[in-house]
């Protein structure tokens, strides 16, 4: 099984890259601090490139081994050198100008590197066209790194899954404790910001597939209103609900990360999101919080850390009012699932089809034979029940059901949000609990996660780093109505000042 692969041109420029490497001056760079690097003409994008190619080579290949990188890019330094001649010509194209990028493995790109969702049966499959979203950051002139792993297929293949294991990828480790869960499914864009093998990365989200690997990797995710970025060239699980977004080590490099990747409808509703960043009084432009203290007592760490956090808000002048019950009716989440099974088939099978897929991946059918024809090899630890239930899905004698279960749970997804989104206030609520451990025989042993409320209804939530259970870091998300970024960024923003620099990974063996 190959876990990343290495191009003859990093090995060339090895003893660069080791230089890189050693220079304390790159080590967990913020974009702003880039920007003014290269603005100053003490950083090139090609030096900034290959300090974290360095790093991939160092933590992600040999050290601890976190499998966070599946792929890099073989161009990422010719483009790096590009961008270094067009700053020096005067062209600057923004703010991500010469700034590295990872993006999750099931986003097209159409380059040399594959996009693959991590499955064995799209392994080596390149693309034509870029997703949109890539486009976009090329524009911007961003350096498209590599890839990062995924829990396979956006993790809906099949029951029993552990987070960040693909068979394209292996099993991405979290780096605060190697043994544990960097949960899933961005779970190598989550872990590749962590540890500093980029400066900036790009997950997807369905239901808590950006939130949970943001908390428990101890970094900010943003999973944006429904439909603010482009799905175009993302491999689906469910229109309805999926999402690409922002994961960094702040609140400011997300919000200028997301300004690139929205959609210029969204740009437009947005406005400038990097001005969001510290506008004060942060008070006037966010009233109320409503702190979700659901959790409590199950989790110790979880009520300290929200003890903390209402701290910071009645210092920064926010009114807090507290919910102690918090919980989506039951119904809602078998609507949920039956929307997603559906969708999978509905929307994956015209990815496939649009995008040129291989024979044995040219529909779920398809995929379904390849991999009980390779057995283990493609269906390691757990089987493909997901895919099989898409398959047996009949699009159009289930469509009054499905249309029905999309309608109920969306509404009932809103309605919990409803209740305490008035007044300008915004909901803080735990993502989800310290991560559990890696285990391939049960699979994910999930404490809980809170998404679903957004990710149904297609809110807009932050997820900021915002303490610790032990070793295990743990985060809130905040969450408004749908455009409000602007005003979540806000309040993020002053939290993440008044909670102060977060701890770095440290790749503890075990607890």
């Amino acid at each position: 099984m190959s876990l990343i692969r290495v191009p003859l041109f990093v090995l060339a420029f090895a003893p660069a890259l080791a230089l890189a490497a050693q220079d304390p001056a790159l080590a967990r760079l913020s974009l702003a601090q880039a920007q003014q690097l290269q603005q100053q003409g003490k950083l090139s994008s090609e030096t900034l490139a290959g300090y974290y190619l360095a790093q991939i080579t160092a933590l992600d290949k040999q050290g601890p081994a976190l499998h966070a990188v599946t792929d890099i890019n073989p161009a990422a330094l010719t483009q790096a050198k590009a961008l270094d001649a067009e700053r020096r010509a005067g062209k600057i194209r923004g703010p991500l100008h010469g700034i590295p990028v990872v993006l999750k493995a099931n986003i097209a790109t159409a380059d040399q590197m594959p996009t693959t969702a991590g499955a064995l049966v799209l392994k080596d499959f390149k693309t034509s066209v870029d997703a949109q979203l890539v486009s976009q950051l090329r524009a911007a002139g961003a350096v498209i790194l590599g890839k990062t792993n995924l829990s396979e297929w956006a993790n809906f293949r099949g029951e029993g899954s552990a987070s960040g294991w693909s068979a394209l990828g292996g099993q991405t480790k979290n780096p605060y404790v190697l043994s544990q869960s960097p949960c899933g499914s961005s779970s190598g864009s989550g872990v590749a910001v962590a540890a500093d093998l980029t400066l900036l990365a790009v997950g997807t989200e369905t239901d808590g597939s950006i939130t949970c690997p943001a908390a428990i990797n101890n970094v900010v995710g943003i999973k944006p209103t429904h439909g603010a970025v482009s799905g175009h060239g993302i491999i689906p699980i469910a229109s309805s609900q999926d999402i690409a977004g922002p994961m960094t080590r702040n609140v400011a490099d997300a919000a200028a990360l997301l300004q690139v990747i929205a959609t210029p409808e969204a740009q437009q509703r947005y406005g400038d999101l990097n001005a969001a960043v510290g506008r004060q009084p942060v008070k006037q432009v966010v009233p109320t919080v409503v702190l979700v203290r659901h959790y409590d007592k199950d989790f110790p760490a979880i009520a300290k850390m929200l003890d903390q956090l209402k701290q910071h808000l009645t210092a920064l002048g926010v009114s807090v009012k507290e919910r102690q019950s918090w919980q989506l009716p039951d119904q809602v989440y078998q609507d949920e699932f039956n929307v997603l099974v559906y969708e999978y088939k509905r929307d994956l099978n015209q990815w496939l089809q649009d995008f040129n897929a291989p024979p044995a991946a040219k529909d779920i059918n398809s995929i379904i034979k390849f991999n009980r024809q390779q057995g283990k090899t493609a269906l390691a630890f757990f089987g493909q029940q997901y895919l099989e239930q898409a398959q047996a899905i009949d699009l159009v004698k289930q469509q009054a059901d499905y249309q029905q279960a999309r309608q109920r749970s969306a509404q009932q997804a809103a309605a919990l949000l409803d209740e305490d989104l008035v007044d300008g206030a915004l909901v803080i609520v735990p993502a989800t609990g310290p991560a559990w451990a890696i285990d391939h025989i049960k699979g994910d042993q999930y404490n809980f996660g809170s998404a679903s409320a957004a990710a149904i209804s297609g809110y807009p939530s932050l997820t900021l780093p915002a303490g610790f259970d032990g070793h295990l870091p743990l985060g809130v998300s905040i969450i408004g109505k749908p455009w409000q970024e602007a005003r979540i960024i806000g309040l993020a923003h002053a939290l993440e000042q008044q909670r102060g620099p977060v701890a770095e990974p440290t790749y503890r063996s075990s607890l």
